[in-house]
């Protein structure tokens, strides 16, 4: 196998075509043995990057991961592909720590994954460099910044165990901004410069939408029927909510459950074990339901509260559709959300360059969130991407109503100025509509000059013009005066009439006007999408397995829509190796076709490649030839796997002939000319 290059083994072992954009290039840097940064959008085929180099290399490869379900997902996923993986977790039984090791003494494994924090131990570095370790693998490499979210203090050995063992590192992530960089430069590679890729974030396939709030658990219940037997999670800002929306969803007839950090560590897992293996099941979570998801037929992720950044955001919704088929997203936000988060930061025990930091990473979030144009060319915007309009967003495909919004803003700034900026967003609408409520009696501000300035518009209107000067940073909740709402400088223009704001009309969109729910395959191939994914339903609760190691969404749905009549056929299908089409190949043709096809395990290794036309080939001018020229000789023939070898090797000469095995003197007499003849005239 290690002779094999990447191309042919992303082939016969992963099942793919080709590399997706900017893959090959990483490859070859790791397979050469270049230390390497890459930043590759999440879902991005990261994993690729390190496997196929670690079957390509000699010795193994060692796999630095942050969490069990992760690591435990992607070994599995690596064997039911034929690729010798193991993983030393403290989640192993003693039996599976024992198959490891003992895979690694006979130098049987190819890539062994492990957690950071077992490099505390100076043992496991003097056992990495006893077992040949060649290359080090870091997944999610932004763990080891101080300045990340996901920061990880085991993740500081990782440069001291690359010195120890004098082997190349590949560090991978897909939340990496400048910052958090060259901190990776730092920690992992000494300060010295790696060969660094840094590929676009742009995720094609996920659809993006916000909405702001009306009636929040509503509608998160019309967008999660509207999908009803789909994957999904459901970001809450709070425990709580991840409880009471989870009710919500089950008693609305969805297969759902809960999941945040203050739950036991059991219930956890089974929550972990649920969603991996369960088709349609929804998660509805903190957080803390992150990094550890590998699942790749997420099919939506919606947010009922604001994240906290757009990091966060874009990790976030970048758990769906890691099989490259559509998915979808929505983000509810409000100004409580605006408010909470802000409060949040300011309330926070970080210096202070870090929460001006964390403000702006806040205002890219609303500022995607209150765009007036498309929301991929805005997001990627703030990755350093540009981008043509993407014509599937939500504002894509429903322009937003606008109108001029400097009067508005003018008249709210003056009434925030006019009561000391000393008073809230509900205090503040009384006094623009000019209501004599009892607390604007008690404190005059009935006589001001901005009382009932604002009768133009109606209180829920006003809500959506606070909260949109709200998501552009115009005024600030200030957590000294309780939350009150205070003026930023970048309102001072507007203020000033030197500045003029264009705001969006709030238009609640009713569920039957929405843009239908973008469908996996066409109306006439579903019937047979629904049948595929029964199968492996059925295949993947037999063998004790997630459904998407059996094959994902990606590679059913491609089933479906081309519909393979023949092994060879399936052979093309994208993510079908050799062993998952030894395994699986029949099985799903005949769902297919409704009818077995039998094909030699010999033959069927050439499945889809083109030695398998000469292989049939070959058995053609055996079987002419069997008695000779006058059908009057002894009865010959060759085995499979010699016709399999001949095939592959295309030998050029009788002698070349003679030398595979199973090939004697009467039978290079009796076939080697007509062989070669036919060998000659398909090259």
């Amino acid at each position: 196998m290690a002779a094999a290059s990447p191309s042919e083994l992303l082939s016969s072992v992963f099942g793919f075509d080709a590399f997706r954009p900017g893959q090959a290039e990483i490859v070859e840097a790791v397979t050469a043995g270049e230390n390497t940064l890459a930043i590759m959008p999440t879902g991005g085929g990261k994993s690729l990057c390190f496997q196929l180099p670690a079957l390509c290399r000699d010795g193994v490869t060692v796999v630095i991961s942050p969490l069990i379900a992760l690591m435990r997902d992607q070994v599995r996923a690596l064997r039911a592909a034929g690729v010798a993986a193991g993983a030393l977790t403290s989640g192993n039984t003693p039996e599976e720590t024992d198959a490891v090791f003992e895979a690694l003494d006979r130098g049987a494994l190819k890539l062994l994954y492990m957690a950071p924090e077992r490099l505390a131990s100076g043992a496991a570095v003097n056992m990495l460099r006893r077992v040949g370790v060649t290359l080090i693998a870091v997944d999610e490499a932004h763990c080891v910044s101080q300045w990340g979210h996901d920061f990880r203090p085991d993740y500081l050995r990782i440069g001291e165990l690359r010195e120890a063992l004098n082997a190349p590192l590949a560090a991978f992530t897909a939340t990496a901004d400048e910052e958090t960089r060259a901190e990776i430069v730092n920690r992992l590679f000494d300060g010295i410069q790696p060969r660094t890729f840094l590929h676009g974030f742009d995720r094609p396939n996920i659809h993006l939408a916000f909405e702001a709030k009306n009636t929040p658990r509503t509608q998160i219940l019309n967008f999660a029927a509207a999908r009803k037997g789909r994957s999904g999670i459901v970001y809450c800002g709070t425990r709580a909510k991840t409880e009471t929306l989870g009710q919500a969803l089950r008693e609305a007839g969805h297969s759902a459950c809960h999941y945040h950090g203050g739950m036991d560590a059991d219930d956890r897992r089974a929550v972990e074990h649920r969603f991996q293996t369960e088709d349609g099941l929804i998660v509805v979570a903190t957080v803390a339901f992150g990094m550890g998801v590998d699942k790749p037929d997420i099919r939506w992720v919606a947010h009922a509260d604001l994240p906290k950044s757009i990091e966060s955001y874009y990790q976030e919704i970048g758990r769906a559709g890691r099989d490259g088929a559509p998915a979808e997203t929505l983000t509810l936000y409000g100004p409580d959300d605006i408010r909470l988060r802000r409060t949040q930061i300011d309330e926070g025990l970080a210096p202070p360059e870090r929460k001006v930091a964390d403000h702006g990473r806040l205002n890219a979030l609303l500022g995607l969130a209150e765009s007036l144009g498309c929301r991929r060319k805005v997001l990627l915007a703030y990755f350093g991407d540009e981008a043509e309009p993407c014509g599937h967003c939500d504002l894509c495909e429903r322009p937003p109503e606008t109108f001029d919004g400097t009067t508005a803003v003018r008249k709210a700034l003056s009434a925030m100025l006019r009561t000391g900026e000393y008073f809230g967003t509900g205090h503040l609408i009384e006094v623009l509509l000019g209501n004599e409520t009892d607390k604007v009696r008690a404190r005059n501000h009935d006589s001001l000059p901005t009382f009932g300035v604002g009768k133009e518009y109606g209180r829920k209107e006003w809500q959506a013009i606070f909260r949109q000067m709200m998501g552009h940073d115009l005024v600030r909740p200030d957590p000294e005066r309780h939350g009150a709402l205070r003026m930023t400088e970048p309102a001072r223009p507007i203020l000033r009439g030197e500045a003029s704001i264009t705001l969006r009309k709030d238009t609640i969109a009713k569920a039957k006007d929405r843009p239908r729910v973008r469908a996996l395959v066409s109306e006439e191939d579903a019937p047979l999408l629904s049948a595929l994914k029964a199968k492996r339903r059925a295949l993947a609760e037999a063998a004790g397995v997630p459904a998407y190691v059996v094959f994902p969404d990606r590679t059913l749905i491609e089933m479906a829509q081309q519909r393979p009549a023949t092994l060879d056929d399936m052979a093309r299908i994208n993510g079908i190796g050799a062993t998952k089409l030894e395994r699986y190949g029949a099985t799903f043709l005949e769902v297919i076709t409704g009818a077995s096809e039998e094909m030699h395990p010999a033959r069927r290794r050439l499945a889809g490649r083109e030695s398998g036309d000469v292989f049939d080939r070959l058995q053609e001018i055996q079987l002419h030839l069997a008695r000779g020229d006058d059908g009057a000789g002894k009865y010959l023939s060759c085995p499979h796997t010699t016709l399999r070898q001949i095939a592959e090797r295309r030998p050029g000469s009788l002698d070349d002939m003679a030398r595979i095995p199973g090939m004697g003197a009467q039978k290079v007499e009796r076939f080697g000319p007509a062989f070669l003849a036919a060998l000659e005239n398909l090259s």
